[in-house]
């Protein structure tokens, strides 16, 4: 069966030109990027609730400050409210 995902390797061939990166490592730095940008925003706010919780920071200020950052993402989704953010961390 043939793998249908896309190939990158243009950008792995730019990556090796342009720094110091071994073709091996650009491909990881290209597929971790790819991994990073397909996370879903859901996915994204209980990620970065866990980080900023496991960093001392109380629930009040992790959801203002995942409210703020979620503007920022590559392709933004749509303005949630704080208790939309709770929601998706708690149920």
């Amino acid at each position: 069966m043939l793998d249908r995902r896309p190939s990158h390797d243009d950008l792995v061939d730019h990556l090796v030109r342009t720094t110091a990166l071994q073709r091996g490592e650009a491909a990881r730095v290209v597929l971790d990027v790819l991994a990073y940008f397909d996370e879903t925003t859901e996915e994204f706010v209980r990620r970065r609730h866990r980080e900023l919780q496991s960093g001392g920071a109380v629930n009040a200020e992790i959801f203002e400050r995942i409210a703020a950052e979620l503007p920022h993402r590559a392709v933004a989704p749509p303005e949630l409210s704080l208790r939309q953010l709770r929601r998706i961390v708690y149920g």
